[in-house]
């Protein structure tokens, strides 16, 4: 589970990426998943769209994904869902240490 500090820090590194998936109106699907798993993995922060025509809300999908990849939401800002996980092989991303205040 992310702190409030780890958030920021990552949406500030995010802020900079471009999305590198879309969902449209067919929604999510376990081929979907498989992609962002394959990216996150190499990456460990990815910004995915939401399309237009797509009719479900943003947040559920960020959810729907997060969960089903096993990533976590680090913020969905209009129709933007920014994910991260910590790379296995691939670590690039050192977080802010986690604070007991």
């Amino acid at each position: 589970m992310l702190t409030g500090k780890q958030k920021r820090y990552l949406r500030s590194l995010a802020h900079h990426l471009t999305p590198i998936f879309q969902v449209g109106k067919g929604g999510t699907n376990d081929h979907l998943v498989r992609h962002i798993e394959d990216a996150i993995e190499s990456r460990e922060l990815i910004k995915i769209s939401v399309l237009n025509n797509c009719l479900d809300d943003p947040r559920e999908i960020g959810a729907e994904i997060a969960e089903a990849s096993g990533s976590e939401l680090v913020q969905v800002i209009g129709k933007t869902i920014v994910l991260y996980k910590e790379s296995k092989d691939n670590k690039q991303i050192e977080l802010p240490r986690a604070t007991r205040g």
